[in-house]
């Protein structure tokens, strides 16, 4: 064979490496999701191509075989194909020079690998890598033509890989289970990429984190409820609540907070005390509404926001196991979760930041929130507590005094203010101002 003759060879099974190494990597790393999205829109090829994805073995096999076979064409053609031109010319450079050969079978092979390295390799890979879809449905038809041809030792070597597997006992099936974390990481990729923005990214977040966060985190406290109690409560007393407390529903209980017995909207009672109408408790009795919505307190804001629309109501009354009053929550608590950050990103009632390295955190602020404002992306065992305080609490294994610190994450966390052992503001501080503050003093 003629040297021309060789080296067009070389180049035509750099050529088909590059192809087999071109389908590996791009049916790898074809996203699945996007593979549908074409197969909806009529693209054939985008089907062959999830169908080669579901056997992958059988392809990944083609491709295996097409490049150990043209390796070792490649090594048989190769060998000694440029060593002669380049033993020649040492020899007329140096003529009494003996390492001439070694030289020349090493360039030789070293220019004949390095073909291949880059462009038989490399090269193919990195354009596999960046465009994944189109490569593969690109591909996909001369990929279904070498399966038919190879089809017999796809089989035998596809066999024995799974009986391998199962002596092993491993898994050979490829799961494509989207995960709470893959989406997070599309949808930040695509912030970061300008596709996705700001307040989209917020709200997709947000709309993930319903699922995470207990319907406790955003329920106004137990001790915060205003209601009117059938047996303690005078006429003036009640509205001298509803002028104190303009809501719009008020809940009715037979003593305490803990024996609800339904609601009464404000609009049926504001119009006879402006009338001057008499209104007994018997007649308040006579106006409640016994529809009250009940959910327990072991709820996600995503359970919550399903029951307001099973039942229709705007609020709910969260009862604990105890079958105690822990709190009250309205759909506008959820809606203000899910939106809260989009419409309004820069308030918040319960952080308030002092500077750059400091905040002042009401103790009830839920726990989610705290990590979203200081980029804190775990707290320690968060699972078993709400809020700030919670956090507190757990941390120092006792009840949270004033001036009571602990350091997480490089941040200072100290309770400044704690009344009836509640505590009422944290002040949270990044441990490297501190030192800085200390080093200037």
């Amino acid at each position: 064979m003629s040297f021309l003759s060789k080296l067009l060879l070389i180049f035509l099974l750099i050529g088909m490496s590059a192809f087999f190494s071109m389908a590996e990597i791009s049916l790898a790393a074809a996203r699945k999701l996007k593979l549908n999205v074409l197969a909806d829109e009529g693209d054939k090829r985008a089907v062959k191509v999830l169908k080669l994805q579901e056997n992958s073995s059988d392809f990944f096999t083609i491709t295996q075989i097409g490049l150990n076979s043209v390796s070792i064409l490649a090594g048989i053609v190769g060998e000694g194909i440029f060593n002669v031109y380049i033993f020649t010319y040492l020899n007329s450079v140096f003529p009494n020079f003996k390492g001439s050969e070694v030289i020349a079978n090493i360039s030789s092979f070293l220019f004949v690998t390095s073909l291949f390295i880059e462009f038989a390799d490399l090269i193919p890979k990195k354009i596999a890598m960046v465009n994944p879809e189109k490569v593969a449905i690109a591909l996909v038809n001369a990929m279904s033509i070498f399966y038919i041809c190879l089809k017999p030792f796809v089989k035998i070597f596809s066999g024995l890989s799974i009986i391998i597997f199962k002596i092993l006992k491993l898994s050979s099936v490829r799961e494509d289970m989207v995960t709470y974390e893959d989406i997070v990481a599309i949808v930040d990729a695509g912030a970061e990429a300008g596709v996705v923005h700001k307040k989209e990214h917020h709200l997709i977040e947000n709309i993930f984190e319903l699922e995470e966060r207990w319907v406790s985190s955003v329920m106004t406290q137990r001790d915060e409820i205003v209601f009117f109690s059938l047996e303690d409560d005078t006429e003036e007393e009640i509205k001298k609540k509803i002028a104190d407390h303009p809501h719009s529903k008020f809940l009715i209980c037979k003593n305490n907070i803990d024996s609800v017995c339904g609601y009464v909207d404000s609009k049926d009672i504001l119009p006879r005390i402006i009338m001057g109408e008499v209104i007994g408790l018997k007649r308040l009795e006579e106006i409640r509404k016994k529809n009250l919505l009940i959910i327990p307190n072991t709820l996600t804001l995503s359970d919550a926001l399903d029951r307001f629309n099973e039942a229709r109501e705007d609020f709910a009354i969260i009862f604990n196991e105890y079958a105690h009053v822990v709190g009250l929550v309205t759909l506008n608590d959820v809606i203000a979760t899910l939106v809260g950050n989009v419409v309004y990103p820069d308030q918040d009632e319960n952080i308030i930041k002092r500077d750059e390295n400091s905040w002042l955190i009401d103790g009830l602020t839920a726990i989610e929130d705290v990590k979203k404002v200081l980029h804190i992306e775990r707290f320690p065992e968060d699972e078993s507590y709400e809020t700030i305080a919670g956090f507190m609490m757990y941390s120092l294994k006792s009840i949270p005094k004033k001036a009571s610190k602990i350091e997480f994450e490089n941040y200072l966390f100290e309770v400044v203010d704690v009344d009836h052992f509640k505590v009422d503001q944290l002040l949270v501080t990044k441990i490297k101002s501190i030192e800085k503050a200390i080093e200037k003093e």
